[in-house]
């Protein structure tokens, strides 16, 4: 079972910006693989708190694992970060070591000599979804244009930084001899240059193009959450880069006839005087198919019937919510005078003056039934 987000990084979850940054700072630090060099334990917690910090440093997706947890990411093959490698860690989050580390880097990944992975930006899409797509999950396939390195396209090592990537200066204070490192302003971090351009491409060797992109949303995602595809964002120049992610937004159609609340689905069924009085067989929808429920006779308008297990699955896996049918009795409000003259006549028959029984509630008891 993963670790809790809060606890790897030793914060809370009131924990301000400046303090989640500050936490991951030090753990990162502490686990860096410069100060523990072939420690395995040690590296697989610098990764822990790079996960860590890429979900909650992040608003949107902090907001999303205070809800849901970690299912919120590791749904479907997508994640909030927990196919970080090294060089997505330090191409993503190498400038807050500042010059602990030569700028961030270690053996061949930055500061220390080799080459910098550069990643390219993250592309965003909305998915528009209906009911029965997400209780049911559901495959996509949607067209992204997005940014990929020309056939034939050639690099060759940055002569200002040496591939490197960064700049190294060192500079006099009151405290001594500081070294910093800023980005070369050359090859844009990278640590290489176009050296073969092919006709069409643009002065990073960079085509734009159509992508179809197969995305496996699973079942019970909400309206608002964002999923991530790795590595269908943008690439990015040089022989050494990445791709950047394809974040999907996700946006539930309103049913028709359905209201969603949570993992429970509501559903408001509307009945005659005669059906409710002589009981009725009715037809309804869910969300996997039409089901014919039984209404039993003297039915009461505002009686709630829950059907177990019709509604959506939960994202954390916890099962199905339920379908809650609202009984409502209609009112005509014309009749004839042939109808008229029935209800006249009814007015003292014994049984049409209400006699409500204990168990039928009142409202606000149903209501607090509906939520507990």
């Amino acid at each position: 079972m993963k670790k809790d987000f809060y606890e790897i990084l030793g914060i809370s979850k009131n924990a301000t910006a400046e303090e989640i940054k500050k936490a991951y700072r030090k753990k990162a630090i502490e686990f860096h693989p410069d100060k523990n060099p072939g420690n395995k334990e040690a590296e697989e917690k610098f990764k822990e708190a790079a996960e860590a910090y890429e979900v909650l440093s992040d608003a949107n997706k902090k907001a999303k694992y205070d809800q849901y947890g970690h299912q919120a990411f590791d749904g479907g093959g997508f994640g909030g970060g927990q196919h970080m490698n090294m060089d997505d860690i330090f191409s993503q989050f190498g400038d807050i070591f500042g010059g602990a580390f030569g700028g961030g880097g270690f053996s061949g990944f930055g500061g220390g000599g080799g080459q910098r992975r550069v990643k390219g930006s993250n592309l965003r899409i909305k998915v528009k979804l209906t009911l029965e797509e997400i209780a049911n999950g559901v495959e996509k396939k949607v067209k992204v244009k997005r940014k990929v390195q020309a056939k034939g396209v050639t690099y060759r090592t940055c002569p200002t930084c040496n591939g490197s990537g960064q700049i190294m200066k060192i500079a006099n204070t009151i405290l001594g001899r500081m070294q910093t490192a800023t980005t070369c302003h050359t090859c844009s971090g990278s640590g290489q240059i176009l050296d073969q351009k092919p006709v069409g491409a643009d002065a990073q060797g960079m085509l734009l193009e159509d992508d179809t992109v197969s995305i496996k949303i699973p079942a019970g995602v909400v309206d608002g959450m964002q999923l991530k595809v790795a590595n269908k964002g943008n690439e990015a120049p040089g022989s050494n880069s990445i791709p950047g992610d394809l974040i999907v937004a996700i946006e539930e159609i309103e049913h028709e006839f359905l209201k969603r609340e949570g993992e429970n689905l509501h559903y408001d069924l509307y009945i005659s005087f005669a059906e409710a009085a002589l009981g009725v067989s009715k037809e309804i929808d869910t969300v996997s198919g039409k089901v014919r429920i039984k209404l039993e006779e003297g039915i009461q308008s505002g009686k709630i019937l829950r059907l177990k297990g019709k509604g959506v699955p939960s994202i954390n896996a916890y099962g199905n919510g339920d379908l809650l049918v609202h009984v409502n009795v209609w009112t005509p409000k014309t009749l004839n005078k042939e109808q008229k003259q029935f209800f006249e006549k009814m007015l003292s028959d014994e049984n049409f003056i209400p006699r409500p029984e204990k168990s039928d509630k009142s409202f606000f008891e149903k209501v607090k039934d509906m939520f507990s």
